[in-house]
Formats: C-alpha cells, structure tokens, sequence
C-alpha cells in the first residue's frame, strides 16, 4: 500500500523565515497527505555547521524521510552521505538528501529549479554570452543550469577571485574548454556592455542586503536579467532593469520548482508545479510575470 505520512526537513543557518515548510506541507495537503516539515536551524541548536553529519544520522535514525539541506551545509553534507546523484556529483553540492533503506542518497534540485523556471519564464532569450554575478554554492547550480539550457559561454564574477577560477575550471571540465570564463567586478562595465543577460546569485537585494550588485548605469534595454533571490520577489536590481525595458525573471520560480523536484523525491508523488508556484506568489508576494 502507498504510504501517506511524511516526516521531513531542512538543514541549515538562519532558516525561521524559509517558505519550504509552508511550500511542501500546502501540496502534501492537496494530495491527502501527512507530511510534516520541520526547521532544524544549527543557529538556533548552537551547532557548527560540521555538525551536518550528526544531525543527518539523527534524522534517518528517528526516521525521517528526507532532508533539504541549505548554507551552509550544502558541500559539507557530502562526506556524510552513502552516494550522490549524478547532479549532485558534478556540482559537489547537495540540497536534498533522501533516506532508502537506511541509506541516505544527495541529490541537488537547485540545478532543476532553476532551469525549469527559466524554460518557463524566459523561453526565447538569446545565450550566447551570459554574465553570472556570484559563485556560491547558488552560483554553482545556475551555472550548470544555465550550461544546461544551451548557453555558449557563461563569465562568472565574483568578488572572491579563486572562488570564480574554481567554479570556471568546474564547468569547463564538466562542459568543455571554453564554456565558461571568470572575471573580477572591475571588468564588469565591459562585460556587460556586450553581454546577452545577466544571472544574479549573489545576496544583494535580499531583505537583509537591500541595493543594487553592480551600478544601475551598467544595465541597457539589450539585457536580460535572472535573478536567484525571492525574498522579495521584486528586488532592487529587477524594478530598475524592468524600468530600462529589460526581460526578467524574478526568484520565485527557481524556489517553487526546486521544491517541485524534492517533494517527488521525498514521496514518490507528482507534486503540481502550477499550484506551488502559486503558492511562492502568496507566501513571497506576488510572482511578476515575466516581461
């Protein structure tokens, strides 16, 4: 018989505001279901975030079904873990941990998430020359993602110049030489100036890092832009790239989609992608159309 209870979870620093319990509990109950989502905050457990491994082992022995996993735990988990999907693997990142038969399994949706929002909400915009502002571990993700999706090159910037080298030399491996470049904010204005679109996955405009991640002067009506940020939906960099004439996409669907992927790996279920990114619009504020 189909199982209809859930136990589940998220991992990380500084979660109390997350949306994925309100997300995933939502659909669970669409579908008739017991799921129940808890925060396992290490901030508020006054645990290093080394403690990963400790926390997942606890999970799985109380029985959970699965965990979501964020910063900053994400490449942490790995070690702690008894195999990696092939996602998981390329990016040395996990964001979604499943327990089979008492085997716990690291999958990374961030990946998925982002490129199915893009498909949706940006459908037609040309790639051959992407600019990517930030090389976290979101970074990391939309990177691939946006790879993935067919862009020619993708320059990643970053104020942290090995971390940019290190993602670039990631991709290229995993892509091929000559997909990916890397690049200090100072080259920014030139890259820019002939770029196709932006991806932005860095901080900046989260309630908490409220401004703009470069000058407003850089942005022209040629640009896309592709923000990773949903709290708000519309940030700074968004309502002044929408005001130039520029297509966006705001962060909203990377959050309701990368749920989409762990909900059907936690169940087994087909979650409603439609329904849950209505749900990101009402528990985040309105998701903007994308223009």
């Amino acid at each position: 018989m189909a199982k209809d209870s859930y136990l589940v979870g998220l991992i990380g620093a500084g979660i109390g505001p997350s949306l994925s319990p309100a997300l995933h509990e939502r659909e669970a109950d669409r579908q008739g279901l017991r799921y129940l989502y808890r925060l396992i905050d290490i901030d508020t457990l006054g645990v290093p975030p080394e403690a990963v491994g400790d926390l997942v082992r606890s999970a799985r022995d109380l029985g959970f079904d699965g965990l979501n996993i964020t910063h900053p735990c994400k490449q942490l988990v790995i070690e702690h873990l008894d195999g990696l999907s092939a996602q998981a693997e390329a990016l040395r990142a996990v964001n979604t941990v499943v327990f089979e038969g008492g085997r716990a399994i690291g999958h990374n949706t961030d990946v998925t998430g982002f490129a199915a929002s893009f498909a949706r909400g940006l459908p037609d915009v040309p790639l051959e020359r992407v600019v990517q502002l930030g090389a976290g571990g979101a970074g990391a993700a939309v990177a691939h993602a946006t790879l993935t999706l067919g862009a020619g090159r993708v320059t990643v910037v970053d104020a942290l110049a090995d971390r940019a080298a290190a993602l670039a030399a990631s991709l290229n491996r995993h892509f091929g030489e000559g997909r990916a470049a890397h690049a200090t904010p100072d080259r920014l204005a030139k890259l820019l100036a002939d770029a196709d679109g932006i991806v932005h996955a860095t901080p900046t405009g989260m309630a908490a890092h409220p401004g703009l991640p470069f000058p407003a002067e850089l942005l022209h009506p040629g640009l896309w832009i592709a923000e990773v940020v949903y709290r708000p939906l519309e940030t700074e960099l968004l309502r002044t790239a929408r005001a130039m004439g520029c297509a966006t996409l705001d962060g909203g669907g990377m959050a309701a989609f990368q749920a989409v992927d762990a909900f059907r790996l936690f169940t087994g279920r087909e979650p409603d992608a439609a329904r849950m990114l209505a749900d990101i619009g009402e528990l985040a504020g309105a998701v903007s159309a994308p223009k």
